[in-house]
């Protein structure tokens, strides 16, 4: 299924070059450490070491943080662009390029969901495998880095600690195994880092030319919206 999202991602820049072995090369290095959390993940679902780690990482307390944290690389991109931070992409793009690695990973959550029919730490449903919360927290921080290690390191790696202190809580809310977190930790890296290297839908961004025109996030319990503010 990933493949064939790549392909269709692929098609979508309308490049016809065959990217040479140095652009692989840069696409394979940029993706080992969530090639290995997906691995991890796999290896170590329904073992008696997940078992262990859950019951030293379950909690009694519970937490609705989580929740709230798997949005805050999203929020600390638009809050950047505000402050006039340098990004790699126009606020249009980037929106474009996490809704676009959104809705691909949403996808192949919901499929390894269905079929893998994974039991939850708390046996509520059959729905574990991988966490959505973290696939979602790891998207919005692949993002944030990728428009800003360049100019804000600090920017740029803040989402990752969003990101797994997210995964971490599913862990201590109960609600997830290990496995389930780092599947969807390395999911989330790699299918943004599929959609930033090939930039599907480019050439389409409809606010370039209105540099008046910015978005400011508003995240509650239960939503997440984005403002468009009109500078005068």
């Amino acid at each position: 299924m990933l493949l064939i999202v790549v392909i269709a991602m692929g098609s979508c820049t309308g490049q016809t070059e065959i990217p040479d072995s140095t652009k692989y090369s840069s696409l394979f290095k940029q993706n080992i450490v969530p090639l290995t959390l997906i691995l991890s993940g796999a290896v170590v679902s329904g073992t008696q070491l997940e078992k262990e780690i859950q019951l030293t990482m379950s909690g009694s307390h519970k937490t609705s943080l989580d929740n709230y944290l798997q949005y805050v690389p999203a929020a600390t991109m638009y809050v950047a662009d505000l402050a006039g931070v340098k990004a790699k992409n126009h606020w249009f793009d980037q929106t474009k390029y996490m809704f676009i690695s959104g809705i691909v990973s949403s996808g192949i959550t919901w499929f390894f969901k269905q079929t893998t029919l994974k039991e939850r730490p708390n046996n509520q449903d059959f729905y574990s495998f991988p966490s959505g919360h973290t696939v979602r927290a790891f998207v919005t921080a692949t993002v944030l880095y990728r428009e800003f290690h360049e100019t804000s390191p600090f920017i740029a790696w803040s989402g990752y600690a969003m990101a797994a202190a997210t995964g971490g809580l599913r862990m201590v809310n109960n609600e997830h195994w290990i496995s389930d977190v780092l599947f969807g930790a390395g999911m989330g890296m790699l299918v943004t880092n599929l959609v930033y290297y090939y930039e599907p839908l480019k050439n389409f961004n409809p606010f370039k030319k209105s540099e008046n025109i910015s978005m400011i996030p508003v995240i509650s319990a239960d939503e997440w919206e984005v403002s468009f503010v009109y500078r005068f």
